[in-house]
């Protein structure tokens, strides 16, 4: 990988082959001066368009929304700001007790969103059925999972989940598709991260001499299931939970108590990217729930480093491996978080990555003052999810090259780098997929200036991924 190892992708009588690619990360092979040989073009010949005929160019600043309506619950601890592409809650602790502001976020929710069950309900199980493939009728598995980790939280959290489940669900209970979220379909959505999820996601950050500013700039792509029907993009949600010092803004999706990706008012910004869900049995026994510990370190600790160092302590505790990508004005961290049955086999660890943390044998990152995490851990001896993983290696790949290509980046040279692939690649049948950086899946990106204190999002459309990207101001921190 690195310099030796570029991933050249071509397309041979409609598969996709990987030059460089897997048999380089384990140090076996490299293909310095590889050059593609002759051949006739309908045996070999580069996959088109791989990238955008024309590169999107952006500036710096994103785009304003547009407030279309406001909601807002009788006692007045929920505000919803309805926009043409996302929701905007406001919750408030300062007032009102956690499961007040639970209760309330259930109630707006319903008038802002009138079809939420309907929308919602066929999400949940589809997540359901992908993880747990044997599911019939019998949800008995799922339950246990769900109300397990919910009584593992914090006295404030898990009054203010058990509430908005009480509240959306209208005194509905168990697993059934009706077209109704139960109390328990509620709780599970919400858990789906501690008991159901496996996806993937990558970050990057950069600062320094790579920036145009020299302050850091952060990004976070999040690949996330969209749902068959593309529901997660009529729910993007940017949740303000306001209690003074403790105060936090989450990116994630209406409905939603814990974090997906978030930033306080210090400055902090976090984000989970999934590793171990998909190759580790799972045990929800004796453990605790990671995004919401994560919520618990942004309301608590004011630097990248103490909110890196608190997950990593408590990693061996979480029911899946993950990575985090964290990052304040000073510094950017992976906090590459190994669960207890992954350490005790010795085949990883916890630690907190940054820059300068030796890499696992075999990949190398050829750029200073940057920071690039994928769906594997990267530190040298830790758990490998390069060798064998097309999706990670390639992408790591390219970011590396990606970086490389420029001396520094300004934020809109970054989002014009991001939109650069088409992201519908491979959609036919029977065709092998490209490991595009933003995928199908890619549901938000998120960029956090902090040169301007501002935050960027583009968020996937109710109609799907598309090559047209609108990067949307949600304001500064």
């Amino acid at each position: 990988m690195g310099k030796n190892r570029k991933s050249i992708i071509y397309s041979i009588m409609g598969a996709t082959l990987i030059l460089g690619g897997l048999a380089g990360c384990s140090g076996a092979d490299t293909y310095d001066g590889f050059e593609v040989p002759v051949q006739p073009a309908s045996t070999l010949s580069p996959v088109g368009d791989l990238y955008r005929q024309e590169l999107a160019e952006y500036g710096d600043e994103g785009t304003e929304d547009t407030v279309l309506e406001t909601f807002s619950s009788e006692n007045g601890a929920c505000t919803i700001k309805k926009l043409t592409r996302y929701y905007d809650v406001t919750l408030d602790y300062e007032e009102h007790t956690p499961a007040e502001a639970g209760r309330a976020y259930a109630e707006v929710i319903m008038k802002a969103f009138p079809d939420y069950h309907a929308v919602m309900e066929p999400y949940i199980y589809e997540n359901i059925y992908s993880q747990l493939k044997d599911l019939t009728d019998d949800f008995s598995a799922v339950e246990t999972r769900v109300f397990t980790m919910a009584e593992t939280l914090r006295d404030k959290d898990r009054d203010e989940l058990l509430a908005f489940a009480e509240e959306i669900s209208g005194g509905v209970h168990g697993y059934a598709e009706d077209g109704v979220i139960s109390y328990e379909e509620a709780l599970t959505f919400n858990l789906i991260p501690e008991t159901l999820r496996g996806t993937a996601c990558s970050a990057l950050s950069l600062w320094g001499e790579k920036t145009a500013s020299g302050d850091p700039v952060t990004v976070r792509l999040l690949d996330w299931h969209p749902g068959s029907n593309n529901q997660m993009g009529r729910a993007h949600a940017v949740i303000h939970a306001g209690k003074g010092e403790h105060s936090y803004t989450g990116i994630s999706f209406l409905g939603f108590t814990s974090i997906v990706s978030a930033i306080n008012d210090d400055g902090v910004f976090a984000a989970i990217l999934d590793v171990g869900s998909m190759n580790e049995d799972y045990s929800c026994e004796d453990r605790k729930c990671y995004t919401y510990d994560l919520k618990h370190a942004l309301e608590e600790f004011t630097t990248a480093r103490e909110v890196g160092e608190f997950m990593v302590a408590n990693s061996a505790d979480y029911t899946w491996s993950h990575n985090l990508i964290i990052s304040d004005k000073e510094h950017s961290y992976c906090a590459e978080d190994a669960v207890k049955q992954l350490q005790e086999s010795g085949k990883g660890y916890s630690v907190l990555r940054d820059a300068d943390t030796p890499l696992l044998s075999g990949i190398s990152w050829d750029n200073k003052d940057s920071l690039c995490v994928v769906n594997s851990f990267a530190s040298e001896g830790n758990q490998d999810g390069f060798t064998g993983n097309a999706h990670n290696l390639v992408r790591f790949n390219k970011y590396n090259e990606w970086v490389a290509s420029k001396d520094c980046f300004t934020v809109g040279e970054l989002k014009t780098m991001l939109t650069k692939e088409r992201v519908n690649q491979g959609l036919g049948k029977g065709e092998a997929a490209v490991q595009n950086v933003r995928r199908r899946g890619t549901v938000q990106m998120i960029i956090v200036d902090y040169h301007t204190g501002r935050v960027q999002v583009s968020f996937i459309s109710p109609d799907g991924a598309s090559d047209d990207v609108v990067f949307t101001d949600i304001g500064t921190f």
